[in-house]
């Protein structure tokens, strides 16, 4: 099975970094509202905590444990896809299943030279995050081409 590149490991570093941002806002407010009340000093601390832990648990452990356990592998009849934070999921997608496949890519995946693969079936959407373009535009291609000969096949 492949695993997601290295880099897809820093841009969810990088995610992290936004929403431990936003959790500092939080902080800071509620460190302002404390002070400007004159409420007590321990909800001041309890919130720098949260912050701290808000922070090394969303930038360096939660994206670290998910691009550990992030693997996915493309088989002439199905598509296997590996993922979760503390309970791993293992898909199956059979390729008779499969409607179309998509690439996308945002302005931080675009800066890293990253996409995604959503790959549509009846009934959900599956994706295959943080791939190099290229290879993600290749794997789109055969996707595609083992889910015609599939069709094909039935």
């Amino acid at each position: 099975m492949y695993q997601i590149p290295r880099k897809g490991l820093t841009v969810w570093r990088l995610y992290g970094v936004f929403k431990t941002l936003f959790v500092v806002l939080l902080v800071a407010v509620c460190i302002f509202l404390t002070v400007f009340f004159d409420w007590p000093v321990l909800i001041e601390f309890i919130a720098v905590v949260i912050g701290i832990i808000a922070g090394v648990t969303s930038i360096w452990l939660f994206p670290k444990i998910r691009w550990e356990h992030w693997r996915y592998e493309v088989r002439e009849h199905e598509i296997e896809i590996q993922s979760g934070l503390f309970i791993v999921t293992t898909t199956l997608i059979p390729m008779v299943r499969v409607q179309h496949v998509d690439t996308s890519q945002g302005p931080i995946l675009k800066k890293y030279d990253l996409a995604n693969i959503s790959i549509s079936t009846a009934a959900t959407t599956h994706i295959i995050p943080m791939l190099i373009t290229s290879d993600a535009d290749n794997l789109r291609a055969r996707i595609s081409e083992l889910a015609r000969v599939a069709e094909d096949d039935v």
